[in-house]
């Protein structure tokens, strides 16, 4: 089910939190949605999930406008908000019940359903403990099941892994990618490794407008530019090899890496690889060629390139 944000700016007051956004999810992807703290992540996933309407613009989801029928758009979508509220004095089987009946699942099919998710989300063992005795990993899981329990085909998860020891992060990461095959799935997360190994595509947002937009190998080449390489060489005095590498046509930048080895950053000019030129400078000089690989950025460089203030 595909979900549609076109043109929507939402105002607080002065501020402006969404600026003329628009952005398409399409059925069965997941969307890793990124930007600093204030950039407008949550008012937007409040805005698809119909706990506040744009000032501007419309939202729809599988063609059901949220301003129009916003009580249709909340049957189709699963929830689980960042501070993921939960009644901790019930059992975890008692809450995914009482879920159920508010979402409107059939009362004959609850049970089978609250088994199904039970199962889905790895909490057999916990399913009769009171929720307040369960780590924050396994609320999490009861977070998603809650969201789920109702069949939604679209997931709007914020922070879904927030306070989560490295073991949990996996679990839940694994899961979010089982049930992205089936459904439509919006992730925010300050996790970048997380996001790269869990969505199929990323967009970042900065001051309520998007600023990339991509599959993470998209934006690594888009922000990629000129060549740079990590250069070591050995044999020769560190200022001549770094004047003989500055001194190459292809080459326009050079830095030192670190003070205590031979290790040089070299940026190449605009469409040109320096890779040979190194290569033959150092066999001409007798030098020792220790280390010479491209340095890719990954996606926590380009959030923080899109991001940084101008």
């Amino acid at each position: 089910m595909d979900i549609v944000v076109e043109k929507i700016t939402k105002v607080y007051g002065t501020q402006k939190a969404l600026d003329d956004l628009s952005f398409r999810v399409k059925t069965g992807e997941v969307l890793g949605f990124l930007g600093p703290n204030g950039a407008g992540k949550t008012t937007t996933m409040k805005a698809i999930t119909c706990y506040l309407a744009p000032n501007v613009g419309d939202i729809t989801v599988g063609g059901i406008s949220v301003k129009k029928d916003p009580e249709l758009v909340k049957k189709r979508i699963g929830y689980l908000p960042e501070n993921n509220p939960l009644y901790l004095d019930m059992p975890v089987i008692d809450y995914l019940s009482f879920i159920g009946e508010l979402q409107g699942v059939v009362k004959k099919d609850l049970p089978a359903r609250i088994s199904e998710m039970v199962k889905v989300c790895g909490l057999t063992k916990e399913k009769y403990k009171k929720i307040g005795e369960l780590s924050k990993g396994y609320r999490q899981r009861v977070g998603l099941a809650q969201a789920l329990i109702h069949n939604p085909d679209v997931l709007i998860l914020d922070e879904p892994t927030t306070g989560l020891d490295p073991n949990q992060i996996i679990e839940i990461r694994d899961l979010i990618r089982r049930i992205g095959q089936e459904k439509t799935v919006i992730l925010s997360s300050h996790i970048l490794a997380e996001v790269e190994a869990t969505c199929d595509r990323v967009l970042i947002i900065n001051k309520g407008k998007i600023v990339a937009d991509g599959t993470p190998d998209e934006l690594r080449k888009a922000a990629q530019g000129n060549e740079i390489l990590r250069v070591g060489v050995e044999g020769a005095d560190r200022q001549v090899v770094y004047d003989a590498v500055k001194s190459l046509v292809t080459v326009s930048v050079v830095d030192l890496v670190s003070n205590n080895n031979q290790l040089l950053e070299v940026q190449s000019s605009a469409g040109e690889s320096s890779k040979k030129a190194i290569f033959d400078l150092c066999v001409k000089n007798g030098w020792y060629l220790t280390e010479l690989v491209s340095i890719e950025k990954n996606l926590e460089d380009i959030f923080r390139e899109v991001t940084k203030e101008n």
